[in-house]
């Protein structure tokens, strides 16, 4: 996954994304621009939704203890909490945690590279919402994310529609005044892409659905495969700071 076209110049002081990310759940009009000159508005409407279609064919999948990466207001965690299945959100906005522990669930602040509680032993691991492209890097997250579930743990993760690829993008986000963010990476990984990136992360495709216009997979660890062997410090990613977007 490569970015192909130079960086657009950017007039002014810089914002951090999350900043302009908790502004648009404030209710401000925010941009997601990439480096091609695409452009659309944030989704904040679909992060505070209490429901989303399609999310049911997530939440039924899910099995045990589940980690919610990137779980912003909690919609997902909140529904899995009513339910009585143990969810634990996660999250770099403060006021996206805020939101989502007022609405019930639970939720830690944090990178999902930060040392987790339970490490080893969660059962299903979410990727909502386009949060698969975390970080720019598919093949990473994937692969931190198995370190995370126990060795018959699933990541049920959201993709793009058929022939959107796999690529790794810069992107932007900017509010309705101009005000800009710095460049972040982020990753679009589609349904015909996702077998090769799970195999690189060490995970294969044991499922693959679409409802409501999205698309989904579910990954596990191949047959066979040896368990992770126990990790005594896990490092931050530094480029792990971009808020949860759908590209």
């Amino acid at each position: 996954m490569t970015t192909e076209a130079p960086l657009p110049k950017t007039v002014g002081d810089l914002r951090h994304p999350v900043e302009l990310y908790e502004a648009s759940l404030a209710g401000a009009a925010v941009t997601l621009r990439t480096h091609q000159g695409n452009a659309h508005p944030l989704p904040a409407a679909v992060y505070l939704a209490q429901h989303v279609p399609g999310d049911e064919s997530m939440l039924a999948r899910c099995t045990g203890s589940v980690l919610d990466v990137g779980c912003g207001p909690g919609r997902l965690a909140t529904a899995l909490t009513r339910r009585g299945v143990r969810s634990l959100g996660i999250d770099i906005s403060h006021r996206a945690v805020s939101l989502a522990r007022a609405a019930g669930a639970d939720v830690l602040h944090g990178s999902i590279f930060d040392p987790l509680p339970d490490a080893g032993n969660w059962s299903t691991a979410l990727l909502a919402d386009g949060n698969l492209g975390i970080g720019g890097e598919p093949v990473a997250l994937l692969a931190r994310l198995r370190t995370l579930l126990s060795h018959q743990g699933q990541v049920l993760v959201e993709l793009e529609p058929p022939g959107a690829g796999a690529h790794r993008l810069m992107v932007q986000l900017e509010d309705a005044a101009g005000a800009a963010s710095a460049w972040f990476p982020w990753a679009k990984v589609g349904v015909e892409a996702i077998d090769a990136v799970a195999g690189a992360a060490g995970l294969r495709v044991v499922d693959s659905w679409s409802d409501a216009e999205r698309w989904f997979a579910a990954l596990s660890r191949p047959l066979g495969a040896v368990p992770d062997q126990p990790r005594s410090r896990i490092c931050s990613n530094p480029s792990a700071v971009a808020p949860a977007t759908t590209t």
